[in-house]
């Protein structure tokens, strides 16, 4: 939009350099303001004012009133300011005084208290007691579980704030992003259980507080990181951790072994721990009994070779099996398969074949395969909500639901994904890097939808990067509409970058959830796509669709900032596997 210039006649360049100055100059002061005012706000509640005043009476009533007032100040900055005022104030009370990290300590501490009251009595409540609804039960058993992550999540995040924030912030927003997603999963889990309104209110009400106390907390953390590093903008830059100059993978996979292990051809031999085969011919014919064998929580990695052939099991690589490695021989070669689906009776978070919770997991030359069909909707080909894990030329094989990047930070590289509706879906901080997207034939009626990011705090650092991938058809899907994909949640956040997007990508690109539009505050965005697909000319009319964006912009969304919860931008000229 043109404006005045009340500096007088420029010429266009000038001008424009002119305003541009201007505009940065605004901005940091901005900034710098804001950013002091909020460290000037938590950190006054450290320094204070410490008089030998007579009166000490008096002056605990001062120092009370100062930490109501810094709670309040800070409280604001939060989506539910009143539950968190509510809920920080008994603190001020006390008279101590509070450092920056004893605020954000206090809210992870309320939300464990009241997640920890909210699934006792939800759980044991009188609406959940002689349930006769199979989908009800299931939803409790789901429950169950993702509370339990929830709860080991909050765990985790006040274990590192015993610690330190200022080298943490990445993994606090992540675990912080990941116990909100389990909570809201767990409610989600009842929106089928159609005969029993009492238990969707109850599953909703018992966790309306512990959901709004996480959320303050991962406001708060969100917050102290953004003043910090503004002014470290403005000063001296901050050493971001876990940015390496490697680019070829996550700085996660730190190890050398993980990289070169990674990098191997499938011909050459690999010294693994436990050799998996159905002709008897390794020490298990079962990937669940090589699992079982693997050590618990260990710090080293335990590879398992899974020889080829079709491995007809449900598998889940449980929370406490840390930094497992699976190898097959191909991804069409070595195919586990399974058929748990959603019309007949398994709810979408336990009907993944293959289901992966503990973290540091990597999997490398394997197929996983839902065989349920379309007309059995959900049905989820891998589920992987853990931390940190990596899936290098793999296959994800279903029609609805076949991937479940359901949270945490997750890495997906030169993999095949069918699939028919919504079938990457989940809220993890998830990159895909040289992908093939396939979409397939769905059920009569049915229209083909890539993505359903499911990101429902403004403030988690969540959502779907698909780039440098491919999508093109399996099969004829002449007469049926394909879209990049739909807002499963207000805050729905899924871009496509440097993409080939083919012929079968509908001219409109996306489509609403419901009715005709999209929530406002979703962040979808396309950017220096080719292909046939790729012209937007005929795009929806979305505020919350972007199509010009900036390099700058797109770059949050590659490896090193995004999946690392990064803000600031990878050097000009970073290979393309970690930036641009």
């Amino acid at each position: 939009m043109a404006s005045l210039n009340p500096w007088g006649k420029l010429d266009e360049l000038d001008n424009e350099r002119h305003m541009a100055r201007l505009k940065t100059r605004k901005r940091i002061i901005i900034i710098a303001i804001s950013s002091i005012v909020l460290v000037s706000i938590i950190v006054g509640a450290v320094v204070g004012s410490v008089s030998h005043n007579k009166n000490k009476s008096s002056q605990q009533n001062d120092d009370v009133s100062s930490m109501t007032s810094t709670i309040s100040a800070v409280c604001n900055l939060t989506l539910y300011p009143d539950s968190c005022i509510s809920s920080l104030s008994p603190f001020a009370a006390k008279g101590n005084a509070l450092k920056p990290q004893d605020i954000y300590k206090m809210s992870v501490l309320v939300a464990l208290n009241e997640l920890s009251g909210a699934s006792d009595n939800f759980l044991k409540s009188d609406a959940f007691k002689n349930i006769n609804d199979p989908a009800a039960a299931k939803a409790i058993q789901s429950c169950h579980e993702l509370l339990s992550l929830a709860f080991d999540h909050l765990n985790d995040t006040l274990s590192v704030a015993e610690t330190s924030l200022l080298d943490a912030f990445d993994d606090l927003k992540t675990w912080l992003s990941s116990a909100g997603t389990y909570q809201q999963t767990c409610i989600d889990s009842f929106e089928n259980v159609t005969s029993n309104s009492a238990i969707r209110k109850a599953a909703g009400q018992s966790l309306n507080n512990s959901t709004r106390y996480t959320s303050n907390s991962l406001a708060l953390i969100s917050s102290l990181e953004n003043s910090i590093t503004s002014l470290a903008a403005i000063g001296k830059r901050r050493r971001l951790m876990g940015c390496g100059d490697d680019d070829e993978y996550p700085s996660w996979l730190s190890s050398s072994n993980d990289r070169k292990l990674l990098q191997k051809s499938s011909e050459e031999k690999i010294k693994v721990n436990v050799v998996v085969a159905k002709d008897g011919s390794g020490k298990y014919k079962s990937i669940k009994a090589a699992l079982k064998a693997a050590p618990e929580k260990s710090k080293k990695r335990f590879v398992i070779y899974v020889k080829k052939g079709v491995y007809k099991e449900n598998v889940r690589v449980e929370k406490t099996k840390w930094n497992i490695m699976i190898i097959g021989d191909g991804k069409d070669a070595t195919v586990v398969s399974g058929n748990r689906n959603f019309i007949d009776g398994t709810p979408t978070f336990q009907s993944a074949t293959f289901a992966v919770f503990g973290k540091g997991f990597v999997a490398r030359d394997i197929g996983f395969v839902n065989t349920a069909g379309a007309a059995k909707h959900q049905a989820v080909a891998l589920m992987s909500t853990a931390d940190e894990s990596v899936f290098y030329r793999c296959k994800m094989d279903a029609f609805q639901d076949t991937l479940y990047a359901h949270s945490n930070r997750q890495f997906y590289k030169e993999c095949d994904i069918y699939g028919t509706v919504d079938f990457i879906f989940g809220n993890s901080a998830v990159v895909l890097q040289n992908c093939n997207i396939l979409p397939r034939k769905p059920m009569s009626g049915q229209q083909n939808t890539i993505t359903a990011q499911g990101k429902v705090d403004p403030n988690q650092n969540t959502g779907i990067s698909i780039q440098n991938c491919s999508v093109m058809p399996w099969g004829n899907l002449t007469g049926i509409n394909t879209f990049l994909g739909r807002p499963w949640k207000n805050y729905s956040t899924t871009v496509f970058m440097e993409s080939n997007l083919g012929g079968l990508v509908h001219p409109n690109g996306w489509m609403p959830w419901v009715g005709i539009t999209a929530p406002s505050t979703i962040f979808y965005a396309e950017y220096k796509n080719i292909g046939q697909g790729a012209n937007t000319k005929n795009r929806v009319d979305w505020q919350g669709l972007k199509l010009g964006l900036t390099s700058k912009i797109a770059s949050k969304f590659t490896v090193k900032p995004f999946i690392q919860g990064n803000k600031w931008l990878p050097a000009a000229g970073v290979p393309f596997k970690a930036g641009l």
